[in-house]
C-alpha cells in the first residue's frame, strides 16, 4: 500500500476552463494546505465547517462566498403524493432538446457561488454552468423535463445517486410542477438500486431548499465556501 501523501492542493480543470485562469480547491483547511495555496496562482476554493476559526483564512485573503447543505433521502423518507398527469422525464436527448435545454441553462443559477462572488468574471461564471451541463448531456446524465405539452421545460443532471445540476424554464415556474419532475428522477433513480438520492443546495436557494423539503428529503453537513484570487 502507497504511503504517499494526498495532495493538499487539488487542480480544478472545470473552473479553470471556464475564467481562463488556473483553478484550485484545497483538499482540507490547515497551514499546510494554505501554505501550498499561496505559491499558486488562480481561483482558490476551501470548504470548512461553519464553526471552525476563520482566522487563517483571513490571513491569508480567503473571503465567505456561500454556504452549502446536503440534502439526501432514502424511499421511505419520501412523502406520497399523485404526480400530475402527463408530466414526463427521459434521458434519451434529441439534438434539438439538448439545445433547447443549453439556453435554459444561460442566466438561470443566480444563486451560484461564482455568479454571487462579483470577484469572478461573471461571464466565466455563465460558462461553468453551460460547460458543465454539456458535460453531463455527452456523458447521458441529464434528465429532460417535459410539459404536459411536449415541450423541454427544465432539466436535471445527475452523477450517480446525485442530483448536481438543476434548472426549470421561466415559463413553468411558480406552478407547483417542479416536485413532480423531480419526484420522477427520484423515483427511476431508485429503481436503478441506488439506496439513496441526494444532492448539495446553496443555503440562500429557498426555493430549491423548499422543493426538497417538500418531497421529504432531510439536509446535513453544512459547509462554508470561501473563494481568494491569487494573481
Amino acid at each position: 500500500m502507497s504511503t504517499e501523501a494526498a495532495p493538499l492542493l487539488r487542480p480544478a480543470p472545470w473552473d479553470a476552463a471556464a475564467f481562463g485562469l488556473p483553478a484550485w480547491e484545497l483538499a482540507e483547511y490547515s497551514a499546510a494546505a494554505l501554505a501550498q495555496a499561496d505559491a499558486a496562482p488562480g481561483i482558490q476554493t476551501v470548504k470548512v465547517d461553519p464553526l471552525a476559526d476563520k482566522r487563517l483564512l483571513q490571513e491569508h485573503g480567503f473571503y465567505y462566498a456561500d454556504t452549502l447543505l446536503e440534502t439526501r433521502a432514502a424511499p421511505a423518507q419520501l412523502r406520497a403524493f399523485d404526480v400530475a398527469a402527463g408530466l414526463r422525464v427521459a434521458r434519451d436527448i434529441g439534438a434539438a432538446d439538448a439545445a433547447a435545454l443549453l439556453a435554459m441553462c444561460h442566466g438561470v443559477f443566480a444563486h451560484g457561488r461564482f455568479h454571487r462572488d462579483l470577484n469572478m468574471d461573471q461571464a466565466g461564471a455563465a460558462r461553468r454552468y453551460d460547460n458543465w451541463l454539456l458535460q453531463l448531456l455527452d456523458a447521458g446524465e441529464v434528465y429532460a423535463l417535459y410539459a404536459a405539452d411536449g415541450a423541454p421545460a427544465g432539466f436535471i443532471g445527475c452523477h450517480g445517486p446525485s442530483l448536481v445540476l438543476h434548472a426549470v424554464a421561466p415559463s413553468q415556474r411558480g406552478r407547483g410542477l417542479a416536485k413532480h419532475w423531480w419526484r420522477l428522477v427520484v423515483d427511476d433513480l431508485f429503481a436503478a438500486g441506488h439506496a439513496t438520492v441526494g444532492s448539495s443546495i446553496s443555503a440562500g436557494n429557498m426555493a430549491v431548499l423548499n422543493l426538497y423539503a417538500s418531497l421529504g428529503f432531510s439536509f446535513h453537513r453544512p459547509q462554508d465556501i470561501y473563494h481568494r484570487i491569487v494573481p
